[in-house]
């Protein structure tokens, strides 16, 4: 099985970077104005390119107006919506804390049980490790959770949570 990475001219006169935009292109062409566009790391695993290449392939869509990024929530199609609802407008480790507080007060997540760890939320939320740990530094300062040197994070007690 091929993947679109072994699809790339790396020995022709076009960039690979000129390449994958012009593969994004096509793919923002059948989406609708603020679905969300493939990350830079995704980029670089469907492509098998480094982290340069795919920023380059996404500058240039974003260069020409197809596609727009929005610091710490993504990569989306079209201009810039400038009525995004708050929780759009809110940091991208704010939002992974607030749904992961959430969990814990439906009681998914139990007192003094370990949440997920931090390769299995970089996994879920694809995004870099300095978020994740972010998101559970502000679960700590909140109190929803603590942390056990060696042993993980754990829902804290419920009388520890913010009062709403």
């Amino acid at each position: 099985m091929y993947s679109l990475g072994d699809m790339l001219d790396r020995e022709g006169d076009t960039h690979p970077f000129q390449q994958i935009s012009e593969i994004i292109r096509s793919r923002v062409a059948t989406l609708s104005p603020g679905d969300p566009v493939a990350s830079e790391a995704e980029i670089q695993r469907e492509f098998g390119v480094a982290r340069t290449t795919a920023r380059r392939a996404i500058r240039v869509l974003r260069d020409e107006g197809l596609i727009h990024t929005v610091q710490g929530g993504g990569t989306f199609v079209g201009a810039p919506n400038k009525t995004l609802p708050e929780t759009n407008k809110m940091p991208l480790y704010q939002r992974i804390a607030a749904e992961i507080a959430q969990r814990i007060k439906a009681g998914e997540l139990c007192p003094r049980r370990p949440i997920p760890g931090e390769t299995a939320l970089l996994q879920q939320h694809n995004v870099a490790r300095e978020t994740v740990r972010r998101a559970m530094a502000l679960l700590r300062e909140q109190g929803y959770i603590y942390t056990v040197p060696q042993r993980g994070s754990y829902v804290a007690p419920e009388e520890l949570w913010p009062k709403e």
